[in-house]
This record gives structure tokens, C-alpha cells and sequence, in this order.
């Protein structure tokens, strides 16, 4: 096993010395349980250039097996200590304008109801990769299932337009023609948002003018907020500034063809923390 973490380490980061560090041993430590798992396979499973170390093919397939497997064990062992001490921890990777506007203020309600259990939050924007993290679920958003997982639908994306209340006092009437003339401010995961209002509205694509891109959803309703244009965003990540008057919304919701889920390998089902959450999860939506 020593020989297996090694190699998985070593082959993860493609460094012996990151390898090291993770898993505090000295670079030729990690180097020697290399070379002998390779001595006992029969496989050169790395290229060896200069102080480089590339994963030949046959390490890369192999890599990518072990990591699956040691996921397996690392999740039944979870679901073990959980099972015994009563108790559990997840590890949860979310969006992070979801995480901060619509799970996080929720979250206290779980704890009253798990007392002990523990859910450590990992924001994330791309895909998790489930065989080399130890990620045990995430709330993403997509179009559809994803093969080999467990996938909840949590909410349908409905889609809102938002402006400053400076700028929706400077325009007046709010028509689709005066919104489509302002500045697009658009999310750089979700960039046919607004060819899709566009056309539930009949206009013209060719008249879009699209504005600066932003990688975070916060950042976007940030820049509406400073007046440098109008955004196109999830209504539920911002009822409470559409509450209060802080953003004004104009128009009618679009459907999206987006739905955030929960997500999580079939492996990690029985885990008791995630079936915990997971039951909380959906009766909150």
C-alpha cells in the first residue's frame, strides 16, 4: 500500500518533490517506493528527464485505475468511522455565489438538526474530479445527468434581469429595446445567456452588446451594483437584494436550460453524512 500511495502521489502531481510534501517523506523516499513498484511490476510507469518525471502511457492508465480504487477505500473507511462514532463529515465542493447567497445562510438549520456532523465547504467553478479529490458531493450546474453519477435536481435556473436603481431611474421605462442598448455584463461560465433572453424577447442578435465577462456571479452583481452595466443572473442569487431595493429586476424570469444539482459518485451513497445532508438538501428546496 505504502508503494501504491507513492506512486498515486507522485503520479497526481508528476513531481516526486510535491509528492514528498504531501505526504511527508524525503523526494528519494519517494523516488525508492517508485522504482520498487515498478521493479515489481515490470512496468516503467514514469520517464525519467533530468529532475523531470513524466507518467509513461502505461502509468497514466494505470494512475487513473489506482486513483478510482483508492477512492473506494478512502470513502468505505469514511463510511465506517462515521457509522461507529455516530457522527460524520462531508466534504462539500459548491458554486460560490451559491455557496454564499443560498446555501450558507440555510446551513445553521442543518446543524441544529445533525448535531456534531461537520460540512466543510470548497468552493469550486470547474467540474470536481471525484477520482483524485476527496471531494465527497457538490452542488454544480448543467444541462443534464452525468454518467456514473448520482445527480439531484435542486432548482431549474430561472434567469432575471438586474440593474442599479440609479440606472433603471436614468432609463425609465424598462423595455426589453432600452435594456437590450446597455452594457451586457455576463457570467464566463454561462455565455449564451443572453442570446437566450434575446430571443424569448424576439430581438435581434446582432444588436447585443455585450460587456465586460466576469468569472464570479458576486462579481457581476457587484458591477451592476457600481453602475457599469446591467446583468443577467440566477433570480435565486439575489431575492434579498431585490427585497430590499438594492437591485431592481425588469422583465419576466427566463427559463434557463441549466438546473443546479447535487452530485456525487454512486461510491459515496451510503456515506451516512451525505445521506444526511442530502435528505436536508432537498426538503429546503
Amino acid at each position: 500500500m505504502s508503494l501504491l500511495l507513492a506512486f498515486e502521489a507522485a503520479a497526481r502531481h508528476e513531481s516526486y518533490t510535491r509528492a514528498a510534501q504531501e505526504l511527508s517523506l524525503t523526494q528519494s523516499a519517494v523516488s525508492r517506493q517508485v522504482q520498487a513498484l515498478e521493479q515489481l511490476l515490470g512496468l516503467t510507469l514514469f520517464r525519467r528527464e533530468g529532475r523531470q518525471v513524466q507518467l509513461t502511457d502505461v502509468g497514466r492508465l494505470y494512475q487513473r485505475e489506482l486513483s478510482e480504487a483508492l477512492g473506494h477505500i478512502r470513502s468505505a473507511t469514511l463510511q465506517a468511522l462515521a457509522f461507529q462514532s455516530g457522527v460524520g463529515t462531508l466534504r462539500l465542493a459548491t458554486l460560490p455565489t451559491f455557496g454564499s447567497k443560498w446555501l450558507l445562510p440555510r446551513l445553521q438549520d442543518f446543524y441544529r438538526a445533525h448535531p456534531g456532523m461537520m460540512v466543510h465547504i470548497h468552493s469550486r467553478i470547474e467540474a470536481v474530479d471525484f477520482a483524485t479529490s476527496e471531494i465527497d458531493a457538490a452542488i454544480a450546474v448543467g444541462s443534464g445527468q452525468v454518467p456514473g453519477m448520482v445527480c439531484h435536481r435542486l432548482h431549474a435556473e430561472q434567469l432575471v434581469v438586474i440593474l442599479g436603481p440609479d440606472d433603471a431611474r436614468a432609463l425609465g421605462e424598462l423595455t426589453p429595446e432600452r435594456i437590450a442598448r446597455q452594457a451586457l455584463l455576463n457570467v464566463a461560465s454561462n455565455p449564451h445567456a443572453w442570446a437566450e433572453w434575446f430571443s424569448q424577447y424576439g430581438l435581434p442578435h446582432r444588436a447585443m452588446r455585450l460587456g465586460p465577462s466576469f468569472e464570479l456571479t458576486s462579481h457581476l452583481i457587484q458591477a451592476v451594483r457600481a453602475g457599469i452595466g446591467v446583468g443577467l443572473v440566477p433570480r435565486v442569487l439575489v431575492e434579498d437584494e431585490l427585497a430590499s431595493g438594492e437591485l431592481v429586476s425588469t422583465g419576466e424570469p427566463v427559463a434557463s436550460k441549466r438546473s443546479y444539482y447535487l452530485v456525487y459518485p454512486e461510491r459515496n451513497e451510503a456515506l451516512p453524512s451525505l445521506r444526511a445532508f442530502r435528505q436536508w438538501l432537498l426538503g429546503q428546496v
